[in-house]
């Protein structure tokens, strides 16, 4: 079955708000082995949704339409769905009743264009609202599937799993297999490089199938497969994960959608491990993705944000000669890189200590050119490692993408130092 989600509402075309109510449908959807084709936002004009629901239905066995069930004028999508498929609204009592008495219990009068949030499509079904007024609907005409949801995520999340999905189920879903998917997370690779890594398991896919999306400094691989049953769809998907991860497994931190830092933090927390870092160009970025993972607090043992040459030499002993002078390497340096990580490690006694210094723009700095970042790697009883990169991107990406780099490199120590 295929499925398309129309958003009512010219708001979102205006860029007011953000349509999350089609990010949850369409993970509820393929939940369910219905496909999700097309995403449309219309405002609220009857004309121009009439017009968008004659394109839909010419696509999609199910249309999902949210948003424009209120009181308002402007509230008008069961008006349009109505005249679109010929038919007409009546009052729906149970809907009624709900509203009179949310009025009636706050002592307040009920203003006549309330009425509308009760209206109901003629020879459809009604879905109740748990946590606002205004009704939804069902109904099937000439072989398409019409859900009408409200807007609010508040309201359009229950009515969907408690209303709108067992009357799915029942009228719709007799034969369709649910969809079950893994996400495995990679970083240290861009998505091009994974994709060409991984193009013969790509190109000869057919199911499960295989779907790259690219995030600042890491990439997400959805394998998707439907099934009759999670054991049958686990069985499937688990071999093609073990394929994609014999081919990188240097850059495989895990099997589901979490950061690598929650990685990092797990690992460390079990093994009784610590750090501690030392930022320039990044700011504190590298401990702020760290100390935003619950249990953070058991292996971070704190940090410096150095951003000056002054504060470098001050707090973290870097010898004054790397900073300053004609014959200085400069604070953008592998030298001072070495330094930091080697000096906030012995500073806090901790396990591992991390460095990160850089130009992140947008000017040159040291006569060295916007991008070009040394991060630094200290172990205790090991040889420090100073890596050099030449980020990409605008200032925050530099310092996003510094800060993934780093965190990849340690977990690389931590879990993967054979591929060193």
């Amino acid at each position: 079955m295929k499925a398309e989600i129309i958003a009512v509402g010219t708001e979102l075309l205006l860029g007011q708000i953000v349509n999350t109510n089609a990010q949850y449908l369409s993970k509820q959807l393929a939940g369910m082995g219905i496909d999700v084709y097309y995403q449309t936002v219309v405002g609220d004009n009857i004309e121009r949704i009439k017009e968008t629901l004659k394109i839909s239905s010419a696509r999609a066995d199910i249309i999902i339409l949210t948003g424009g069930l209120g009181p308002t004028q402007d509230d008008i999508t069961k008006d349009a769905l109505a005249e679109f498929i010929g038919t007409s609204l009546h009052i729906d009592r149970m809907a009624m009743d709900n509203i009179d008495r949310f009025f009636m219990d706050r002592g307040k009068g009920m203003t006549e264009n309330n009425k509308r949030q009760a209206l109901s499509i003629d020879g459809g079904t009604p879905l109740a609202n748990e946590t606002g007024l205004a009704v939804g609907n069902a109904i099937s005409h000439e072989g398409t599937y019409y859900i009408v949801l409200p807007g609010p995520p508040r309201e359009l999340m229950p009515m969907f799993e408690n209303q709108a999905k067992p009357w799915l189920m029942q009228h719709v879903l007799t034969d369709e297999l649910p969809l079950y998917s893994k996400m495995l997370k990679f970083a240290g690779i861009g998505e091009s490089a994974l994709d060409d890594r991984l193009s013969h398991l790509i190109s000869a896919q057919s199911d499960p199938t295989i779907a790259l999306y690219a995030k600042e400094g890491e990439v997400t691989v959805r394998i998707s497969t439907k099934a009759s049953s999670e054991g049958e769809a686990m069985e499937r998907l688990n071999k093609l994960e073990e394929q994609i991860k014999a081919i990188v497994p240097e850059h495989m931190y895990a099997n589901e959608d979490v950061p690598i830092e929650k990685v990092i933090v797990d690992i460390m927390a079990d093994h009784g491990w610590t750090v501690s870092a030392a930022e320039s160009c990044t700011g504190g970025l590298v401990m702020e993705n760290i100390t935003s993972i619950p249990g953070s607090a058991t292996m971070l043992l704190g940090g410096i944000v150095c951003y000056t040459n002054q504060i470098k030499h001050k707090l973290i002993n870097v010898p004054q000669h790397l900073l300053e002078g004609d014959d200085a390497p400069g604070a953008v340096s592998t030298e001072v890189a070495e330094v930091l990580a080697e000096q906030i490690r012995m500073v806090t006694d901790s396990d591992f200590g991390l460095s990160v210094t850089g130009v992140a723009g947008p000017g040159y700095a040291e006569r060295k050119p916007v991008g070009l970042v040394y991060i630094g790697l200290s172990e205790r009883g090991k040889k420090t490692e100073v890596h050099e990169l030449h980020l990409k991107g605008d200032r925050e990406m530099v310092r996003i993408r510094a800060t993934k780099a780093l965190l990849y490199r340690l977990w690389l120590r931590l879990t993967a130092t054979k591929y060193q």
